[in-house]
């Protein structure tokens, strides 16, 4: 998938190797959220590379400056687990565009997108809001001790009803 945005072109695709999966376990160790939930290059590279995730990468001129991480099946199917976006390209569009592929790729199978956004991080609270996400619930000292994980939910319905309407 690809979009223009401002004066740059926005490639989304699948993660493909562990080269970029280094890259990106690096990246979410070395900025916020991901250093005040204490998440190290180890415990990022272990999730990026889960084969029960989806992982798409954002790219602009071969460079990856964003990604994103889906948990489509199990438990908590629907879950947009990891929204990442390189510090420099923040507020220019790339965050939207991932979390609304993600989207897209959700809503073919589950009615529910979830999304946890920690307590402290305001601009990705504003960022769900402004896409149509609202609160169910709050897990306070979930991750780290002193902030809260805010879950929020997108629908276009009930489960009983999509299932019925899938089939």
């Amino acid at each position: 998938m690809k979009s223009e945005t401002e004066d740059f072109i926005v490639e989304i695709k699948k993660l493909s190797s562990l080269t970029e999966a280094e890259t990106c376990a690096r990246r979410m160790a070395s900025s916020e959220p991901w250093i005040t939930l204490r998440r190290s290059y180890e415990d990022s590279l272990e999730i990026l590379k889960d084969p029960s995730k989806e992982v798409y990468l954002a790219i602009v001129n071969y460079k990856i400056i964003g990604f994103i991480i889906l948990q489509i099946n199990g438990a908590f199917a629907g879950y947009i687990q990891t929204v990442a976006v390189l510090p420099e390209w923040r507020s220019r569009g790339i965050g939207s565009k991932l979390v609304k592929f993600a989207e897209e790729r959700i809503f073919k199978e589950l009615p529910n997108v979830f999304i946890c956004v920690s307590s402290f991080n305001r601009k990705a609270q504003e960022l769900y809001r402004r896409l149509g996400y609202e609160v169910v619930g709050e897990l306070k000292d979930f991750i780290v001790s002193g902030h809260s994980e805010i879950l929020l939910r997108k629908t276009i319905g009930p489960q009983a009803d999509y299932k019925k309407n899938k089939k």
